[in-house]
């Protein structure tokens, strides 16, 4: 699988996380790496990186900087789903390494 020049929005979140359907994402993906920008809603503006392995599983680290101005850390395991329109939506599991070290999961989908 191959997220390269993919555009995903949130479409269901944890009360304690920061992403909501006003967050953009632009995934790019180099081989087994992928990384991407962010930024919309609660978020100023955001990177990820992480690894892609063959059943398109992402293991990524995420930093971000909120509308408080605050620097905001992470890590979080995707799962995908391949939706009957051909879209791929991801499944999240996350916890902030920052602030309160709260877990949550998260559902973004592919524009």
């Amino acid at each position: 699988m191959n997220y390269n020049n993919k555009i995903f929005r949130p479409i269901a979140n944890s009360e304690n996380g920061e992403t909501s359907n006003g967050t953009v994402f632009i995934y790019k993906q180099t081989g087994k790496i992928l990384t991407s920008e962010y930024a919309g809603g609660k978020i100023k503006s955001g990177h990820l990186i992480g690894l892609v392995d063959q059943n398109g599983n992402i293991d990524m680290r995420y930093h971000q900087v909120n509308h408080e101005g605050e620097i905001m850390t992470g890590i979080c395991k995707s799962k995908p789903e391949i939706l009957e329109n051909g879209k791929i939506r991801l499944h999240e599991s996350w916890e902030w390494t920052s602030g309160d070290k709260s877990k949550g999961q998260s559902i973004i989908e592919e524009q």
